[in-house]
């Protein structure tokens, strides 16, 4: 039989066709490799955090949301519940590199607050408007303003700031997330700091607030679990104070500029006269 040119590759079986017919293992290898550094490449872009909120320059003093006093503290899967602390309510703003404590009418209380503005420069961001209150606790956990008053004249060595909302983060208004959403980032970023962070309870309503009261606590915030940040005083944000009735001393009243708000009380020490708080709400214009 004559043999075919050494140009012409011999026919081979059916078996060897298949096979070299296959891409070689070396280029499987790198097409392997290829796909699987797209797929790393995909999830790495999945996984990586959205951006929250609205892109937005940081704001000048933000309008607090009040909290609507209410006989009945309500229930459901529709609201969360905190622990009313009693003290001064805040504002903090941190931005470059600096951290800036506001009453809750916008003046700017820095100076008075050293050491909360130097636990809130330790805040994990780069920008945040953080929500709270500063208070003095005591060893069972309770907080008393006139406690808070007298610690103001001194050094305030025991002050601490309770965080309960997040306004602002990193370059974007994040008001308008749910107020879950809102907490959640605001726990991640007071992590390490000596920040207090003022924790949320699904629980029934009724039950959180006699566990409150028995603990001798001042009462409990509820909250719309899924709202926005409210402007100003709102029925998404009500509170309920535990029954402790006393009779004070209206030793004064306030003015915020010319205009009437509220009044100063005290409570009876022996022959002193104790600064109790202040009353700026439950009046009418009689």
């Amino acid at each position: 039989s004559s043999s075919l040119p050494p140009s012409v590759p011999p026919v081979g079986t059916s078996k060897q066709r298949d096979r070299d017919s296959q891409v070689p293992e070396r280029f499987e290898l790198c097409q392997f490799e290829s796909a699987v550094a797209w797929s790393s490449s995909v999830a790495f872009q999945r996984n990586k955090p959205a951006a929250i909120g609205v892109k937005a320059p940081f704001p000048a003093f933000i309008e607090p949301a009040l909290a609507s006093s209410t006989e009945k503290v309500p229930s459901g899967e529709r609201w969360i519940h905190e622990i009313k602390f009693d003290g001064y309510r805040v504002q903090v703003h941190l931005a470059n590199e600096t951290a800036k404590i506001f009453t809750r009418r916008g003046h700017d209380w820095t100076h008075r607050f050293k050491k909360v503005a130097h636990a809130a420069w330790r805040i994990k961001a780069n920008s945040a408007v953080v929500d709270g209150a500063i208070v003095v606790p005591a060893a069972d956990g309770t907080t008393d303003f006139s406690v808070l008053q007298n610690e103001l004249k001194g050094k305030s060595r025991s002050i601490v700031l309770v965080a309960f909302d997040l306004l602002y983060l990193n370059g974007r208004d994040i008001r308008k997330l749910p107020l879950f959403q809102r907490k959640a980032e605001l726990k991640k970023i007071l992590t390490g700091t000596d920040i207090q962070f003022s924790e949320s309870f699904a629980i029934d309503g009724r039950e959180m607030f006699a566990h409150a009261c028995k603990l001798g606590l001042e009462g409990v915030i509820s909250k719309v679990r899924d709202g926005a940040y409210p402007a100003g005083r709102t029925n998404d944000w009500v509170k309920k104070t535990c029954v402790q009735r006393e009779t004070l001393t209206i030793a004064g009243f306030a003015l915020d500029g010319t205009k009437w708000d509220g009044i100063y009380v005290g409570r009876r020490k022996g022959d002193d006269l104790i600064y109790a708080g202040k009353v700026d709400h439950g009046f009418d214009k009689a």
